[in-house]
């Protein structure tokens, strides 16, 4: 399917995108023939369509421009093609309050366009990911048990989401391509030991895994072959150790890749990331937010098995 073929599909099947509604595109220079691909999508729709360019973040969950933020706020569909993720960022968090549909890609490429998770059956992927979204809201407690390492985190009272791929309703927002359910812990309650060995957003696929080490929701020790690499990235700070996001990938098609918006759908994994949690039920802002992708774990809601070696048994 030509590219200009998928990009319609994805705004209209995925968005929603109507005749006459605005379209912003927010690109950074590092995407250019996928930005312009949607804008050219977008115009064979009707839509009015806004394209503006900012310069390349310096890590993913860091603000765009104030300029940027209030054109977000303002459009009706907006979609991301970018270097690193503005999805954990306040002006995603503002733009969705004002009712804008919004779609961050962070790391897409033409092969995502052409194969992977964007050819996966958009409603399957969503039925999948509402469903583990619902077990997520209904948990206190989940343990996560793979390689040896077991790892404890407390979510009552927090709400699972969905990101399902299609945001067709105002203030929807989430990846796209999507399949995924996350939950936002409760700060200072996790704790217990972490191999991740799939994937960590900042390093890309990992050769040998990550063991790390969590106390009190805060990130304490990381070992392994890349890890000082990767502590640099994350920083030192709190809000930068804590324990944000347990998140299960519902999407079949979806591969590890090395790029995370891919990587963390993939069905068969689980991600837990680092730093910034309050746009989607948190309380923490820290400026940065990086997932570690966790191969065929075992996954435990209140002492029930729910994943086992990477099948889902719901």
């Amino acid at each position: 399917m030509e590219l200009i073929q998928v990009a319609k599909r994805l705004l209209s099947e995925a968005m929603g995108l109507t005749v006459g509604e605005s379209l912003l595109v927010v690109s950074d220079t590092t995407r250019e023939e996928i930005a312009q691909v949607l804008c050219q999508a977008g115009v064979s729709l009707g839509a009015e369509i806004m394209e503006m360019t900012l310069l390349p973040r310096s890590r993913s969950g860091e603000e765009p421009p104030s300029a940027v933020a209030a054109a977000m706020a303002a459009a009706d569909v907006v979609v991301c093609p970018t270097q690193y993720s503005l999805t954990h960022t306040q002006a995603r968090k503002f733009a969705s309050e004002r009712g804008s549909r919004v779609a961050t890609m962070p790391g897409i490429t033409l092969e995502m366009f052409e194969q992977g998770p964007v050819t996966a059956d958009f409603g399957q992927v969503a039925a999948l990911s509402l469903r583990v979204a619902e077990v997520l809201t209904q948990a206190k407690q989940i343990r996560i048990e793979q390689a040896g390492a077991v790892f404890q985190l407390d979510v009552t009272g927090r709400n699972g989401i969905a990101s399902t791929g299609v945001y067709k309703q105002r203030g929807e927002s989430g990846n796209l391509p999507s399949g995924e359910a996350y939950i936002a812990p409760v700060e200072g309650r996790a704790f217990g030991e972490l191999i991740v060995d799939g994937s960590m957003g900042g390093l890309g696929l990992l050769t040998s895994p990550l063991h790390l080490t969590v106390r009190d929701g805060l990130l304490v020790q990381a070992e392994g072959e890349r890890a000082a690499e990767w502590l640099q990235i994350l920083g030192d700070s709190p809000a930068a150790r804590n324990v944000a996001e347990l998140g299960i990938g519902t999407n079949p098609q979806a591969r590890l890749t090395g790029v995370i918006l891919e990587d963390e759908k993939a069905y068969g994994t689980i991600h837990v990331a680092f730093g910034s949690n309050a746009t989607f039920g948190g309380t923490v802002e820290a400026g940065i937010h990086l997932d570690g992708v966790i191969r065929q774990p075992t996954l435990y809601v209140d002492d029930q098995r729910v994943m086992e070696n990477g099948v889902l048994l719901l």
